[in-house]
């Protein structure tokens, strides 16, 4: 159930929040939970690299505002962005592109909550030398990290909060520094013998469902869609549910997922690598939920606010 704290930290975000307008022209993608790392046989997110580059393309060409809803870089099990940005350079000028093109939004978790401290997006270790271009390119000069972020619509006046989620758990929120410990130090090790890591929600089903559960609590005291991330279990409730929906995560063994918001409609994506009759394999972009209209969801919330549910 969700605490009074957990409560007013949630809200405090929302009203704080930056917003951001849309319509029914615009174009959204939401991603979370890259967990970009090193490399390293940790590296998460390197066997789904390639994936993850083909739906950025398809969303850069489509002219769609990339939005990532924390955890993007795995910064408990690694010191230094810079060693992260150095092995997947690739994607993060893919990223620079969306970012100078002004179509771009970062929230940060709790894997990457250092995103958080004044002076992180200036330092001059996030630049990377792009080997095309020839250039030294910086980062994040131009990126602010939010905690929360809003999509407002100019014509309806609603709402979606988006949040990565972590802010329901007291050890990947106020207790994230010791978190961040145990999973440098502790849980990283034990992993190769194949004991999963207790604290995360991602690996811990009663977790991934407390935090759901607590998401969902302030769905219906406060009557506005939320969008979070966090648990890396796709989440897109029917007409009629609670209006909760998660993104789910770029390190699923089969592939990634996200969420598209296009046409006045929302829809829960699949990204994988499928093969044709001839053998040749090639990146599949599948929608596993919706399309659904967002205004049907804004009206529903509209009934239960007025009967007082």
């Amino acid at each position: 159930m969700l605490t009074m704290y957990e409560h007013q930290k949630l809200s405090r975000i929302f009203r704080e929040a930056e917003c951001i307008p849309f319509d029914d022209l615009s174009k959204i993608a939401i991603m979370s939970d890259c967990h970009r790392g090193d490399g390293s046989w940790a590296d998460s997110f390197s066997k789904n690299k390639n994936i993850y580059y083909a739906a950025l393309n398809y969303y850069y060409d489509m002219n769609y505002t990339y939005i990532e809803l924390g955890d993007g870089d795995e910064l408990w099990e690694n010191y230094e962005l810079s060693e992260i940005v150095n092995q997947h350079s690739d994607v993060f000028f893919l990223l620079s592109k969306f970012i100078d093109s002004g179509r771009a939004y970062f929230i940060y978790g709790n894997h990457d909550i250092v995103k958080k401290f004044s002076g992180f997006a200036k330092c001059s270790k996030y630049r990377f030398m792009d080997k095309r271009e020839k250039a030294n390119i910086s980062l994040f000069d131009k990126v602010k990290f939010h905690e929360g972020l809003i999509l407002e619509h100019t014509l309806f006046g609603k709402r979606i909060f988006l949040v990565h989620g972590h802010q329901v758990s007291l050890m990947n929120d106020r207790l994230w520094r010791l978190s961040r410990f145990l999973v440098r130090y502790v849980w990283r090790p034990l992993e190769l013998l194949g004991v999963n890591d207790p604290i995360s929600a991602a690996k811990n089903y009663k977790k991934k469902a407390s935090v759901e559960s607590k998401l969902i609590d302030w769905v219906k005291k406060e009557k506005h869609i939320l969008i979070a991330g966090h648990t890396h279990r796709p989440m897109f409730p029917e007409l009629g549910d609670w209006p909760y929906f998660n993104d789910g995560s770029c390190i699923h063994p089969y592939g990634i997922t996200s969420i598209e918001i296009a046409d006045g409609n929302i829809s829960l994506v699949r990204w994988s690598i499928k093969t044709k009759k001839d053998g040749t394999l090639f990146v599949d972009r599948e929608i596993i939920a919706g399309p659904e209209k967002l205004i049907n969801y804004f009206k529903y919330l509209e009934n239960k606010k007025y009967n007082n549910v």
